[in-house]
């Protein structure tokens, strides 16, 4: 068990009135963490201390801010056996997802880094004689970061090295089921060499969440918003950050399709939705989640796969010794019982898995799944993937686009040009052709359409969301005016 303070001005302080909740391991019920519960005076606290950071961190040389994010991916790695131990205990997470979060988090850190001298702007041709006009892009100002637990070292540091790479300075607001993990990215920065007040942390109880975050959107040195969680959330956000007119950027829930058309490698399809569907027992924001297919080839689709399900055992991660860990919580294990239970007693029939101990669930396929069953449209967020029959392509984009999310998909054919015409017709800000819903890579536009949110995190469109494009005009010669 570990005690965690606030971080303002890269000083550990305690909450107001010494306050503080705890996490539990999701298997043991353990103490995980204690960590300070922020007051709304605590989060403004750290509000203040990035506003008063932002001046010299903002006119910061690119070189140096590039040293620094480097120097922190560096950093990140070296923690590694610290991510393990804190992500098992807080949200019952495997080794290899620990790993995978970790390497793939110093790759956003490095990539960052590189973002440093990309921040370009351009000049316009303007239609006033001697007027030299440029559209110029600078650090918006303090950036409010909000990050979940289920991919926490990737999310957590998604959620601030761009913005930090543009020259803004960052309150984080760690999540209450992972203080520990993203804490450990903020000491892996602040090692790295950020100046005081550059990264700050808050933490708090969940119950006090809806104020902390309103009163941090409502700071007036706070310019940008950004959170990954759910649309029930983000909505929320949405609705206060508009009222404060800051811009946010949403990344929110997902049902990700995988279209397997009847020219579909078979063997590469199952193997991609498997994985997608699986790994992290299924709490990502992208994992696969429904299986359209071509009823030619849905029988011998769904056998293989549900041989592949029944090969992935699921166990306790503190041992290592199965590839899927535990759910994150029995609230969300009881959740996905109700969402298997319906659609089994409406007539869909399970393939594999579906047996629930505690928090560990076993890989679940779950076929013939049909528009009456609650699991074709929410979001299950487990180790549960659902097959839907269709009988042509048309069918196949209708039903993908019968959903209100829109973030991540798959199509699988062999006929690339056909697949092609597919993706172009699916509803979702990502679409990856005979590959898995499940890949992220730092320097990509990553985000969705509809309900899964808007907005893009990664490479140049991150630095269009975090900074602001200026129009500076500098006139050289006389200008004529009517009086």
């Amino acid at each position: 068990m570990t005690d965690l303070g606030l971080l303002i001005n890269n000083v550990e302080t305690p909450a107001t009135g010494a306050a503080v909740f705890e996490r539990h391991n999701p298997i043991s019920g353990e103490v995980a963490t204690r960590a300070a519960a922020a007051t709304v005076e605590d989060a403004l606290s750290a509000a203040d201390a990035a506003a008063a950071a932002f001046p010299g961190w903002s006119r910061t040389s690119p070189g140096e801010r590039r040293r620094i994010l480097w120097a922190a991916g560096d950093a990140l790695e070296a923690r590694i056996d610290a991510f393990i131990e804190a992500m098992g205990a807080e949200t019952g997470a495997t080794a290899g997802w620990a790993h995978f979060n970790v390497h793939l988090a110093a790759d956003m850190l490095r990539e960052a880094a590189a973002l440093t001298t990309q921040i370009t702007g351009e000049i316009i041709p303007s239609n006033r004689p001697g007027s030299t006009a440029m559209a110029v892009r600078q650090p918006a100002g303090v950036v409010l970061s909000i990050a979940p637990w289920n991919a926490p070292v990737i999310l957590g540091v998604r959620s601030l090295a761009t913005p930090l790479a543009c020259g803004n300075t960052v309150v984080f607001k760690s999540s209450e089921i992972c203080p520990r993990t993203h804490r450990l990215i903020a000491d892996a920065l602040n090692e790295a060499g950020l100046p005081p007040g550059v990264l700050n942390v808050v933490s708090n109880a969940p119950e006090d969440a809806p104020e902390l975050v309103a009163a941090l959107i409502g700071h007036p040195a706070v310019r940008r918003v950004n959170f990954t969680g759910s649309t029930r959330v983000g909505k929320v956000i949405a609705e206060t950050a508009a009222r404060n007119l800051k811009p946010a950027l949403l990344e929110l829930g997902g049902k990700a399709p995988t279209v397997v058309l009847d020219d579909a490698d078979i063997d590469a399809a199952v193997d991609a939705a498997a994985f997608g569907a699986f790994m992290n027992q299924g709490q990502i924001c992208m994992s696969t989640e429904r299986i359209v297919i071509d009823d030619k080839i849905a029988d011998r689709f769904v056998a293989a796969l549900a041989a592949k399900a029944s090969t992935l055992k699921a166990g306790d991660p503190r041992k290592g010794n199965t590839p899927l860990g535990c759910l994150v919580d029995p609230t969300a294990a009881q959740r996905i019982d109700g969402l298997v239970k319906d659609a089994v007693a409406k007539g869909a029939k399970l393939s594999a898995g579906g047996h629930i101990d505690g928090t560990i669930m076993e890989a679940t396929v779950i076929d013939n799944v049909t528009s009456g069953m609650r699991l074709y449209r929410e979001e299950s967020f487990g180790p549960l993937v659902v097959v839907i029959r269709v009988g042509s392509i048309d069918e196949a984009v209708r039903v993908a686009n019968d959903t209100e999310y829109g973030l991540a998909s798959a199509v699988f054919g062999r006929d690339v040009t056909r697949a092609m015409g597919v993706a172009s017709r699916i509803e979702a800000g990502i679409c990856h052709i005979n590959g898995p819903t499940v890949h992220d890579e730092a320097q990509m536009p990553f985000g969705g359409v509809k309900a899964s949110g808007y907005g893009r995190f990664g490479g140049k469109a991150g630095i269009a969301e975090f900074t602001e494009l200026r129009w500076i005009t500098v006139q050289d010669g006389p200008i004529h005016y009517p009086f």
